[in-house]
């Protein structure tokens, strides 16, 4: 799985916004939904959902 831009993508479902100007720092805030979050918890959030639609994918 790979891990690029996970921390700079939207994780709400009707979002996905990706744009490298959705993180500064530590801060995540979306540049078209406007979702703000602390920039890690984006990323696994991010990853999580990645992880649990790939075994979904397998089931």
């Amino acid at each position: 799985m790979d891990p690029r831009n996970t921390s700079r993508t939207c994780p709400r479902t009707e979002c996905g916004h990706v744009a490298a100007e959705n993180r500064d720092q530590e801060v995540f805030e979306c540049t078209r939904c406007g979702h703000g979050d602390h920039a890690d918890r984006v990323g696994a959030l991010n990853i999580a959902t990645r992880a649990g639609l790939a075994l979904r994918a397998v089931a």
